[in-house]
């Protein structure tokens, strides 16, 4: 009977895991926002045990901050972070290009269309782009094969590559197609199974796009948010 109970409590968790993860994702749950349990168990319709458990899952991911004494917050990172976990993807994804395609699996790479085309279709919406985009890399990283660096690219993209980047990206350079267009050039080189072009453009791709300057706004520690 046990073993049932966790069981059931463990899918509410999950489920209210990535109702969360997706709020906190597209700003309706703002950064640094109080995350109240009471009120949030209550609108969820759940108890608060798988609500605690899923708030720590969140935690270890980056996106919630839990305080003795003050409860959950969305976690606040400020432009510092943001520019260090660019650069963390430049370390992970090229690599990991090289490695997708020695490996050229039929799925990954059908994986990584399927999400292009998703961004092609997604117009202007950024939410849904934002979407489509973090789904490429992710698959672009899993492709290689290695476990350890898909855990490490989920803990950049779901906590820190996010909205704040990708908002101030598409306003300051309006390049949303352009992305798409390398994704596209990127996967044809694993396809082929050419490593160092692969790794090559995955590297250019980031270069091209650091972290805008006005993401700064979104910093509290600048002040100017």
């Amino acid at each position: 009977m046990a073993v049932d109970r966790t069981i059931r409590v463990e899918s509410v968790a999950d489920r209210v895991c990535a109702v969360l993860r997706e709020r906190i994702l597209t700003g309706e749950l703002a950064r640094g926002q109080r995350l109240l349990q009471e009120a949030l168990a209550a609108e969820l319709g759940i108890s608060r045990t798988p609500l605690r458990e899923a708030l720590r899952r969140l935690a270890a991911e980056g996106l919630v901050r839990l305080e003795p004494n003050h409860g959950a917050s969305v976690a606040d990172h400020d432009f510092r972070d943001l520019s260090d976990s660019w650069s963390a993807r430049r370390v992970i994804e090229p690599g990991a290009a090289r490695l997708a395609a020695a490996a050229s699996s039929p799925q990954a790479i059908a994986r990584m269309r399927a999400a292009i085309a998703h961004q092609r279709d997604a117009g202007d919406d950024v939410a849904v782009s934002m979407a489509a985009n973090r789904e490429f890399h992710m698959a672009l990283v899993s492709a290689a094969g290695n476990t350890h660096l898909t855990h490490f690219a989920e803990l950049l993209w779901v906590a820190r590559v996010s909205v704040v980047i990708y908002t101030a990206q598409v306003a300051e350079l309006g390049v949303m197609a352009e992305w798409a267009a390398e994704h596209e050039a990127i996967v044809a080189a694993i396809e082929g199974g050419d490593g160092a072009t692969a790794e090559r453009l995955a590297r250019e791709h980031i270069d091209r796009y650091p972290v805008p300057v006005t993401a700064r706004a979104f910093d509290p520690v600048v002040g100017l948010g």
